[in-house]
């Protein structure tokens, strides 16, 4: 077959060729001899070879021919270098080509420029312009429209748009190239404005690629009417079914968060390119639709490639949905697609994995990272602490840091929330010296959580010392300095630092007022609450439903509760804590009816009260006593779901127990399927208050059996109730528990060990406690001269006073004045008290109460100076109550005074008729002057008003268990064998000369025998009898009892302990008496 040059010179021209078929077309072009001959044939191969990408088989042709002077070749192989990338050697041949002394020619420079741009070089391509301007060419289109391209792509778009100015003459590629300049380095409203002065001066039609560039200025602008006219323009243009147009359209509109609009387009797309899912994918990726974008990953696999921009989108989806499957997934498929994974993606699937709780995962991946940079690093740090791992971060960081690793900001910010969340001020100072060293101490971010840790610390100090000494300082900054103050209590500093930002022109932002208002609410500085509110009102915030809430909250606390309302009634939108803040400021001011009504409005407007608000009001139905109103909230919190809060629980027990329905305590706490330490506290103390000490003992001890953990608050309501019990070995293991859970040194406990060991009995161990004590207070002192006076130890309750007066900074009180005069009642001291009494009033200036009185009345009583004491009685320059009348009667009845007794009986009645003690010592009184009469009037008045005395029963501890007696129980343990001990000491005591005195019969009985009975069957004579019988002969016995001991009953218990020879303490309702061989410590002063 005869091949002829035509025949070559078509196949050449043919855009069908392969690379293989080009190398046998160039094997007959040098065969025959035609590669040498004919420029045409040479600048045809090194232009064919540059458009199927072999530019190396170009230049290969081009130095075989040597082209000399002919400027074609040169053109052909510049273009062939500067089409494939090649800029450095396209610009390295045209030197070549002016050295070799060729005229370049219009189609030289387009090339050339192109390479300027590729490379970057300005002063090149200046040079390049240049050399056209002085051969003439600046006038050409195409040279023209390569130049702007140039310098658009380098981004100096004045002097792009200076040579567009320029050109006499403009195409398409003109606008366009200056227009996607504009457009593509962020100057979107220049793109634009260039876009519409094509329309409106130039008779070319914008094309796809003017179109794309305009949709995406579009976009970047938000300009959604301006988008939706072009996309119409698109739809009219018969542009719309080109790829990168509906490309271009998709972006405006994911830009635009019109994900509908954006979606119809994709969807009607007849055919999409990798760009338009990719596209899409990370269009929803940057709106946050997670689940979306991951759809549309997986539903679309199989039709396009993803880039390494789509597959780092969908990682970081997974890490939002924290989706591990699905990230294991994506990594499995970027292995098999041959992604690399670089310094960037490395660093995407260490967060991805750490996000997802696989941080085994995250290390592997960082193991196996060739390069590792601070973001990887910080990325694992990051990892183990979101997964709670502190201390392995810690270790991570240490590692980075010895092997020259460079921590930067995030690195700091990140190690110092950990040494604020371990409290660990020595690494915190560590990584304080760091940030210095550094150089990011000037960085706001990393002196803001310097600041933080410092604050949470509790180093205030230094909090202010960063502050002091930054020289730039963001809003932040104020904010957590401000916060630092309030936190330590440190108000007045932080109102001198919420001032200095006032005057410093900072601008607030929220977070600066819900720091500030809760100071103001917390330092009741209304004035400065006031400025700010209005300083809040200019920055706007007022509408913030956080912000009306610290403003009811502040102007509650400042006590304007009518401005908290206001407040609240402004408020367009209203929650849980609005209401609950404002029914708080009621309460505060002592509305408390107010509260209830605001809250019952709260229900009716389907309020959702929470257990804030049940906690709140609950307290409310206790100090208002209304039993009712709280037996309503129990209903509600058990409606609404709240019965499971511990603290509502709680709340409930103590509105129960304080308006006296302790059942309902014990049945709350039964019911509890959770139980703190304060619901404990709260049981034993509903217990005590209502004077039930058994089931308080058994709730103690399962209390001590279930592990709880005591508080001081669990010493503060148990060791009254063994006080109160005279509970000594339960005492002494609260002691022990309280020492080991370190309490002792706490003088609210050691008070409470004084009161507790005195009214047990135990004289040493108190003052054993009272010497202990590191730090005493009055009521160390008053409790110390209270137990002296409870045993008789007149003279030492005086001694004590007299220390206490003499130690620092205590000055006694009112009560301890009562506990001194007390003691002095106690001891026959009736100069000492008189004059301790007036000590009071003109030393220390207290105005006597009527306690006070009452004592100094049971002081003369007690010396039988009944005279005297009627005489103070008289005197008093207040109106003596029932109280110092009773003081009275006692004295008249144990002196036998009888006919005093009868005029203070007509007292009592008369000032006090309902209460129940005083009617039944009037009663007693009126019984041993033998008025029945009296006596019957009285009983049916308590009856009618159905007032019931309380009974008295006493106890005795043997053997580590409490044994309870009532008078005149037959079911008592052991009745039998009590009624016959006591029948033989009976006996035994008439040799004695004891006979029962009928005054302790309150009843109208006219046998002797019937009288007796009653007077033997008193309780504290059961719990001695029973005492004799279980105890070794010789033990000393100790009984408690409720009430006063009868005199009968104590002229029986001195008999007793002549008897039987043993020591007998009793303890009644005013103090000690110590029997022993006939006698009692008293010496008959009770």
């Amino acid at each position: 077959m005869v091949v002829s040059s035509a025949s070559i010179s078509k196949a050449l021209s043919s855009s069908s060729s392969t690379l293989k078929a080009l190398r046998r077309i160039h094997a007959l072009v040098i065969s025959l001899g035609l590669e040498r001959s004919s420029d045409f044939f040479s600048g045809k191969l090194i232009d064919k070879y540059s458009h199927l990408k072999d530019p190396r088989s170009s230049l290969s042709v081009f130095k075989r021919v040597s082209p000399a002077e002919n400027v074609y070749l040169w053109n052909s192989i510049i273009r062939a270098l500067s089409h494939n990338g090649l800029f450095s050697e396209a610009l390295e041949f045209y030197g070549k080509l002016r050295e070799a002394n060729v005229s370049p020619d219009r189609y030289t420079f387009p090339p050339v420029v192109k390479a300027c741009a590729g490379v970057f070089d300005k002063e090149m391509g200046d040079s390049v312009y240049n050399q056209i301007i002085e051969l003439g060419f600046e006038s050409d289109l195409y040279v023209g429209n390569a130049v702007v391209d140039m310098y658009s792509r380098m981004g100096f778009l004045c002097r792009a748009r200076e040579v567009f100015d320029e050109m006499p003459v403009r195409d398409l590629v003109s606008w366009n190239s200056l227009i996607s300049g504009f457009s593509s380095h962020g100057y979107h409203e220049e793109a634009v404005e260039l876009y519409r002065e094509l329309r409106r001066s130039s008779w070319i039609a914008p094309d796809s690629f003017t179109v794309t560039s305009v949709l995406y200025a579009f976009g970047n602008l938000l300009a959604v009417k301006e988008g939706e006219g072009l996309h119409g323009f698109v739809m009219k243009s018969g542009v719309s079914s080109v790829v990168v147009v509906n490309n271009g359209l998709l972006s405006m509109y994911l830009k635009l968060r019109r994900v509908t609009d954006a979606r119809r387009v994709f969807d009607e797309m007849v055919v999409r390119d990798s760009v338009s899912y990719n596209t899409m994918i990370c269009g929803c990726f940057n709106l946050d639709m997670y689940e979306e974008s991951v759809r549309l990953f997986l539903e679309n696999l199989d039709q396009f490639k993803a880039d390494i921009l789509t597959v780092s989108s969908i990682l970081r989806a997974c890490g939002h949905l924290r989706d591990l499957s699905l990230a294991k997934y994506v990594h499995e498929y970027m292995m098999r697609g041959g992604f690399s994974v670089g310094a960037t993606v490395g660093n995407i699937l260490i967060d991805v994995y750490a996000k997802c709780g696989d941080v085994i995962a995250a290390r592997d991946v960082f193991k196996g990272m060739e390069c590792k940079d601070t973001v990887s690093w910080n990325s694992l740090i990051s990892g183990y602490i979101q997964s709670g791992d502190l201390l392995e971060g810690v270790k991570l960081f240490k590692m980075m840091m010895m092997m020259e690793g460079q921590a930067d900001h995030v690195t700091y910010l990140m190690l110092l929330s950990v040494s604020t969340r371990l409290s660990d001020l020595k690494f915190g100072r560590g990584l304080h010296c760091n940030v210095t060293k550094s150089g990011f101490y000037s960085d706001v971010s990393v002196s803001n959580a310097l600041i933080d840790m410092y604050a949470k610390c509790g180093e205030e100090g230094d909090s202010l010392q960063i502050f002091n000494s930054m020289e730039t300082r963001d809003t932040v900054t104020w904010n957590m300095v401000i916060s630092a103050c309030v936190r330590s209590g440190d108000f007045a500093t932080g109102l001198q630092v919420t001032t200095q930002m006032r005057n410093s022109g900072v601008v607030p932002d929220m977070a600066t007022f819900l720091v500030t208002l809760p100071m103001c609410a917390s330092l009741a500085a209304k004035r400065l609450g006031k400025e700010i509110h209005c300083c809040l009102l200019r920055f706007g915030y007022e509408s913030e439903l956080r912000i009306g809430n610290a403003l009811i909250e502040m102007y509650s606390k400042c006590g304007d509760v009518i401005a908290a309302r206001d407040v609240f009634k402004g408020m367009e939108c209203k929650d849980t804590v609005s209401w609950n803040s404002l029914i708080s400021g009621y309460i505060q001011s002592g509305d408390l009816l107010e509260g209830v009504k605001l809250f019952k409005m709260m229900m009716m407007m389907e309020g959702q009260a929470d257990h804030v608000t049940y906690l709140m009001l609950l307290s409310v139905s206790t100090r208002l006593s209304d039993l009712k109103f709280g037996r309503g909230l129990h209903c509600n919190v058990t409606k609404s779901g709240f019965y499971s809060d511990v603290s509502v629980s709680n709340a409930l027990i103590d509105m129960y127990a304080k308006c006296g329905e302790e059942g309902d305590s014990l049945q709350i706490f039964n019911s509890m399927e959770t139980r703190d330490t304060v619901t404990w506290n709260m049981v034993i103390s509903a217990c005590v208050r209502s004077g039930d000490f058994a089931t308080g003992l058994q709730v103690t001890t399962q209390m001590r059996n279930s592990g709880v953990v005591p508080d001081m608050a669990t010493f503060l309501v148990t060791l009254p109730m063994c006080a109160s019990l005279a509970a000594k070995r339960l005492g002494k293991e609260i002691h022990c528990c309280l020492l080991r859970f370190g309490y002792e040194s706490e003088l609210r406990i050691g008070n409470a060990l004084i009161e507790m060991y005195s009214k047990c009995g135990c004289l040493k161990s108190f003052l054993k406690v009272f010497e202990h004590m590191s730090r005493r207070d009055v009521v160390t002192w008053t409790g110390m001269i209270y137990a002296y006076g409870m045993y008789g130890e007149g003279e030492k309750a005086l001694a004590a006073f007299v220390d206490m007066e003499k130690e620092a900074g205590v000055v006694p009180d009112n009560v301890a004045f009562i506990a001194i005069i007390y003691a002095c009642s106690h001891s026959g001291l009736v100069e000492e008290g008189l004059a301790c009494f007036e000590k009071m009033k003109t030393r220390y200036k207290i105005e006597p109460a009527m306690e006070h009185y009452a004592c100094v009345v049971d002081l003369l009583s007690r010396s039988q100076k009944i005279s005297k004491a009627e005489e103070f009685i008289q005197a008093m320059p207040v109106k003596p109550d029932a109280s110092i009348w009773a003081s009275l009667l006692r004295a008249c009845r144990t002196s036998g005074d009888m006919e005093t007794a009868e005029r203070v009986c007509k007292k009592i009645v008369e000032l006090n008729p309902d209460d129940p003690g005083y009617s039944i010592l009037a009663s007693n009184a009126y019984a041993a002057l033998r008025k029945w009469d009296k006596v019957s009037l009285i009983r049916k008045s308590l009856k009618d008003k159905e007032r019931k005395k309380n009974p008295g029963y006493s106890w005795i501890e043997v053997s580590k268990k409490v044994y309870l007696f009532r008078a005149g129980d037959v079911s008592a343990p052991q009745f039998e064998a009590i009624h016959e001990s006591l029948e033989m000491l009976y006996s035994l005591m008439a040799k004695e000369g004891y006979v029962p005195d009928p005054r302790e019969v309150s009843q109208n009985l006219e046998e002797e025998e019937e009288k007796r009975r009653l007077v033997c069957g008193h309780s504290e004579r059961l719990a001695i009898a029973f005492g004799l019988l279980n105890t070794e002969p010789g033990t000393p016995l100790q009984v408690m009892k409720n009430l006063r001991v009868c005199g009968d009953c104590h002229e029986v218990t001195k008999l007793i302990s002549k008897i039987v020879g043993r020591e007998i303490l009793v303890r009644d309702a005013n103090r000690f008496h110590l029997f022993k061989d006939g006698a009692c410590s008293c010496n008959d002063r009770w």
